[in-house]
């Protein structure tokens, strides 16, 4: 319980006064009990020995970098002094830092060395060559081109991504204080971001009234983040700093609260939060040091950015720069979800379990992209599915943009094998819908080849190739989603219309796809079994909003069979770098393409001469975009 002490002088926390001061009633400290029942029964808190584990390989990987640092001050002539006091430290960051890591979690850690040892040379290379030699380590990847570069391996089976800091001193003590600026002193960017992983996480757990509180809190919004489909700074969503400075700042909202309010209040915040108004644990620092901090008022760049979630430390930077349109928008939606579910279960209509029911990805859109990834075997696919995924949220902003935001993207982060494929593979998935609220016109396209052929251009500048690493880029409609992505191989069924008593997001309402129900009438389903379904004769690039169909086959039901399947390629067909004109050939379509395009001009043309004068301007914007696109 929360002393009456702390009720009557609080300290605040945080550039505002909380929310509230209310402390937890009965019936809060109930649903935290069951809340926390919930956590540890679905198994995110790891095991005593797994813990001394973790702890014994740190010790050994701090073991290893000092042997490193001194045998470089050995071979570059420093006396038997400096050899002796030359000295690495291990420090950590991250889910592991905070507290809040679960079973098989990575650790993330940052070497911190003296400054004649370089990041490019000596860790790259020389630490990389003593790592290769031991037989405890495996999956050895050296990223050094990343935004912040990274050593990934494993060690003794614990993951481990071990970052690496030349600070300008010529003897690390063990006792550094990392929190202090002075270790920002005469280094680069790349190191101010490596150091600053740690900055962070130390200045967090400084800023929130209760520890505890917020760890539990925190570990439950990730759990929740990843099961609703939203727990990913690669692909546009938010990473684990991201969700740790969102839930300090609700800690700080309401600091006598306990996780099952933090929770909720949690949702009931970030629904009604103003984007782009930043998140802010604590007032920016300003030193003298050089280094751009996050400023919308001087830097035009940080004006663009549409989910601000800034960092505690100096140089304080948003954390979410990769946020895109598309993707605040799913996890705005998800946040509603969240929100719903919280207002049941304090109302005793719902339990714990339904927040956290597994977003329905593959049932939630009428079209998805799927990205398909081979490779010679899997040491290559790792390492290559890496660089394809980091890349996805590209494709993400392409499509935005060649679309003018009107066709949004869902990136799905997770990513899926067919067992059956002999090579080794994996598939990302994008769910595709038109932006709420836009008209769509009549036989109305959104034609994305560029948007592919610019995607795939940036993913085969991978510095790392190999022969065997390929990438293919299709569009595929939600019946056509390949069975090895769902439990047990086996399409999920469509949800019946009586779900909707149950508390979920998926079944509290009816799915709509351009404004109309999910449902279909029987003229539909006979139309649909006079279409063949066949998975390779989907168009890669071009996705149909006709008509305001349902999920129906768009070519049989609004008359665009020419223009659709013009750009439908034969059986294993790739999308290829090139205009779009370029596209349409490769795929001995451009004279069908050509044609049709004139049918829809003349058939507009006449519309035109038709119609009222008032009608003239919707009419002649379809004509500018079909003109377009034949230009293209």
């Amino acid at each position: 319980m929360v002393s009456s002490e702390a009720l009557r002088s609080p300290r605040q926390h945080g550039v505002t006064k909380p929310l509230s001061l209310a402390g937890p009633s009965r019936a809060d400290l109930l649903r935290t009990e069951k809340l926390n029942k919930f956590l540890v029964d679905a198994g995110l808190y790891e095991s005593e020995e797994e813990t001394a584990k973790r702890e014994d390989v740190l010790r050994r990987i701090k073991q290893i970098v000092v042997d490193w640092v001194k045998q470089l001050t050995r071979l570059r002539g420093y006396t038997d002094k400096m050899v002796e006091d030359a000295n690495a430290v291990i420090y950590t960051f991250g889910s592991y830092r905070l507290g809040v890591h679960g079973p098989g979690a990575d650790i993330d850690t940052l070497c911190v060395g003296p400054s004649y040892v370089n990041r490019d040379e000596d860790f790259f290379f020389g630490l990389h060559e003593i790592l290769t030699g031991i037989e405890e380590v495996t999956e050895l990847q050296p990223v050094p081109d990343a935004h912040v570069p990274v050593m990934k391996f494993k060690f003794d089976g614990v993951s481990i991504d071990l970052l690496y800091a030349s600070i300008a001193l010529l003897v690390v003590p063990d006792n550094l204080d990392i929190s202090d600026v002075s270790v920002l002193y005469d280094v680069d960017e790349p190191t101010v971001r490596s150091l600053n992983g740690c900055r962070v996480a130390d200045q967090i757990l400084k800023h929130v009234p209760n520890v505890e509180h917020f760890r539990t809190t925190l570990r439950c919004l990730k759990f929740w983040a990843k099961k609703r489909g939203v727990y990913s700074n690669v692909t546009g969503f938010l990473g684990g700093v991201n969700w740790a400075l969102l839930v300090a700042r609700v800690c700080q909202f309401y600091p006598n609260a306990i996780p099952s309010m933090l929770v909720s209040r949690f949702f009931r915040v970030y629904t009604q939060w103003r984007w782009p108004n930043p998140v802010m644990l604590c007032a920016q620092e300003e030193e003298e040091l050089g280094f751009a901090v996050w400023d919308p008022r001087r830097n035009p760049k940080d004006r663009t950015h549409l989910m601000p979630i800034i960092t505690p430390a100096y140089p304080c930077m948003n954390s979410s720069y990769n946020v895109s349109t598309s993707t605040l928008r799913v996890m705005t939606e998800q946040f509603q979800f969240g929100n719903r579910i919280c207002e049941a279960i304090e109302l005793n209509k719902a339990q714990w379990p339904a927040l956290f029911e597994p977003f329905m990805f593959f049932e939630s859109y009428r079209n998805y992209l799927q990205v398909d990834i081979v490779a010679a075997n899997t040491d290559d696919l790792r390492s290559w599915k890496g660089w394809v995924e980091s890349r996805l949220r590209q494709l993400t902003l392409m499509v935005e943009r060649d679309t003018l935001g009107k066709l949004q993207c869902h990136p799905y982060p997770h990513d899926y094998s067919d067992p059956l494929k002999q090579c080794s593979h994996s598939a990302f998935f994008m769910g595709l819908q038109r932006k709420q609220g836009e008209v769509i016109l009549e036989g109305q396209q959104f034609d994305i080849r560029g948007s592919v052929d610019e995607f795939r251009h940036w993913v085969s500048m991978y510095s790392f190739w190999m022969p065997g690493m390929e990438i293919s880029v299709s569009h595929v409609r939600r019946k056509q989603i390949p069975l090895y992505v769902f439990p047990n191989g086996q399409n999920r069924t469509r949800l019946p219309k009586h779900a909707s008593q149950h508390p979920s997001e998926e079944v509290t309402r009816k799915r709509k796809d351009n404004g109309t129900h999910v449902e279909e009438n029987e003229h539909l389903k006979r139309q649909r079994s006079l279409s063949p379904q066949n998975r390779d004769s989907v168009s890669p690039v071009i996705v149909n909003h006709s008509c305001g169909i349902q999920e129906s086959d768009l070519e049989n039901d609004c008359g665009n069979s020419q223009i659709f399947e013009a750009v439908e390629p034969k059986v294993g067909v790739e999308i290829v770098p090139g205009s779009r004109a370029q596209a349409a050939a490769d795929f001995g379509a451009e004279d069908c393409y050509e044609a049709s395009a004139r049918r829809d001009i003349n058939s507009l043309k006449k519309k035109i001469r038709e119609q009222k004068p008032e009608d003239y301007g919707k009419l002649l914007v379809s004509l500018a975009m079909i003109v377009f696109c034949k230009s293209s």
